[in-house]
């Protein structure tokens, strides 16, 4: 079996001794994956040495600072990683695997205040749709949200491929129609009728939501907010539960398919945008 980074094998048996759920445990994993991927394309150092007892403090702030930079990572997934990458090291220093403790030095950011969800976007979404400045999965990300889908469902292999949207408002339906000259020679060359595909050549075809956001991040500069999908379902809902007061919670968990424990956490943020 492989290994993704150095002591893979060690550094897993003591994950497992803290019981820790799973999903935790991957999260430890894709971490130290991504650091070394990093480090072996980008760090001259473990380039050269392929040694983990060589890297230094500054190495650990090239690759964070990567990632505020080029990922633009929010403070809490920042703190997140450098936990992970600090255990880690503490791990192997506690085994003498290494002489240092690089992330001894550095510090976790400050809690960033929460910002005020965006909900209006739903109410100016014919705007967006004709805006050509947007990139089609930009623009076709926004009308599904409208809908009603969050991006786990319109991601799925076979889910738009299913949609109907004649009941949709004209300016869905006419951009759905310039959507098709670009989405039909894709579904053609790879023999699939999803409307979330890949540009190039491969194996699977369907576009994953890390692939989705590298279209949505240049497109936030444009639209002037935040295009993640999970921000922009939420102002979705919000939107919906402020433009319908009347309803009931059950109309709403059946209208939304939301789970009932979310509903009051969503009324209170539909009442805090009023």
């Amino acid at each position: 079996m492989s290994v993704d980074y150095p002591y893979q094998d060690a550094f897993d048996r003591l994950l497992d001794q803290r019981d820790m759920a799973t999903a935790t445990h991957d999260e430890y994993t894709a971490t130290l994956k991504d650091f070394f991927h990093y480090l072996e394309n980008f760090n001259p150092t473990y380039q050269r040495t392929h040694q983990v007892n060589q890297l230094q403090t500054t190495d650990v702030q090239q690759y964070l600072s990567m990632l505020v930079t080029a990922r633009q990572i929010k403070n809490q997934t920042y703190n997140k990683i450098l936990s992970h990458l600090n255990v880690y090291f503490k791990f192997l220093f506690s085994h003498q695997w290494t002489p240092y403790l690089p992330t001894l030095d550095l510090k976790s950011k400050p809690k960033q205040p929460a910002q005020p969800i965006n909900y209006q976007w739903v109410d100016n979404l014919e705007t967006f749709l004709c805006d050509e400045r947007l990139h089609v999965y930009t623009r076709l990300t926004l009308l599904l949200i409208a809908q009603g889908y969050p991006e786990q469902a319109f991601l799925t292999p076979g889910m738009t491929a299913q949609l109907q949207p004649t009941n949709w408002s004209p300016a869905a339906r006419q951009f759905l129609k310039r959507f098709q000259a670009f989405i039909i020679p894709l579904q053609q060359r790879f023999q699939c009728p999803d409307w979330f595909l890949k540009q190039r050549a491969a194996a699977d075809p369907h576009l994953t939501l890390p692939g989705l956001h590298k279209y949505l991040r240049p497109d936030e500069a444009i639209i002037g907010f935040s295009l993640s999908p999970t921000v922009l379902y939420q102002g979705y809902l919000i939107n919906y539960l402020r433009r319908n007061p009347q309803k009931t919670d059950q109309e709403v968990i059946a209208a939304l398919h939301l789970p009932p424990d979310s509903i009051d956490y969503y009324r209170r943020l539909a009442q805090r945008a009023d």
